[in-house]
């Protein structure tokens, strides 16, 4: 079994701010995305937000990367180029977990941190063309960005049960407190079965900080069997599903 450490939403390059926590709640703000995106900040209900946040530079009529897509319990993921090669290369397909986290901004003390916000139990995937027909498929709500337009290189769409969180809670926070933005408090078990993109031993500072990678989409770990590490997964689901 694998572990996905998949980053989405605002950041300080794609949108230019973290996404906001709203009466203690993460809000993953999508980021900005020429057409053929067929959906708006504001076919979202996050138009007014999205213009106060950044000012007017971005619109409620701006298209945005509505990915990835949480609705009824389950969730859609789009990945394609070198992103979708490490995935494909790493084998993750179903019976995975995608454990999406983002840039996010403490409303209190404005303190940027790096927190997970949502899961993805991987029930079936297939390049955009055939996922249509893959077993388990549900049609989405709304048009999904990587089924509009042509399909980018090695295109691929992801589905299965999912939920985005409902709380900011501590438990779901990846920076340690007092930062730096990219030193992560991680389970040990986390350096015993290893993260892709993280291979170099002076990135593990102990058994429990991490200083991660600051590029890079999708970081993977191989877990297989671990119990330790199962039992880590079960508890992040429950938290992010309460």
């Amino acid at each position: 079994m694998r572990i996905v450490f998949s980053r989405k939403g605002f950041d300080s390059t794609a949108g230019g701010k973290p996404s906001p926590i709203l009466n203690g709640r993460p809000v993953s703000l999508p980021i900005p995305e020429r057409p053929p995106s067929p959906t708006t900040y504001g076919d979202l209900g996050l138009g007014e937000l999205v213009e106060q946040m950044t000012g007017g530079r971005i619109a409620a009529d701006t298209p945005c990367h509505d990915d990835p897509m949480f609705a009824g319990g389950h969730c859609w993921l789009g990945q394609c180029d070198v992103a979708q090669r490490h995935l494909s290369r790493n084998g993750v397909g179903p019976g995975d977990v995608f454990l999406f986290f983002g840039l996010f901004r403490e409303f209190e003390t404005g303190e940027r941190h790096h927190r997970l916000f949502g899961y993805m139990r991987i029930e079936g995937c297939a390049p955009v063309n055939e996922a249509r027909m893959a077993k388990g498929w549900r049609e989405p709500p709304r048009p999904h960005p990587h089924l509009a337009g042509k399909p980018r290189k090695h295109d691929t769409l992801y589905f299965g049960p999912g939920v985005a969180a409902r709380r900011a809670s501590p438990e779901l926070r990846l920076t340690r407190p007092k930062g730096p933005l990219n030193c992560w408090t991680v389970p040990p078990w986390l350096c015993r079965c290893g993260l892709t993109y993280h291979d170099r031993t002076e990135r593990w500072i102990g058994a429990t900080v991490l200083d991660s990678a600051k590029r890079g989409q999708e970081f993977i770990s191989h877990i297989g069997d671990d119990r330790e590490a199962l039992d880590w997964l079960d508890g992040i689901i429950a938290e992010i599903e309460r």
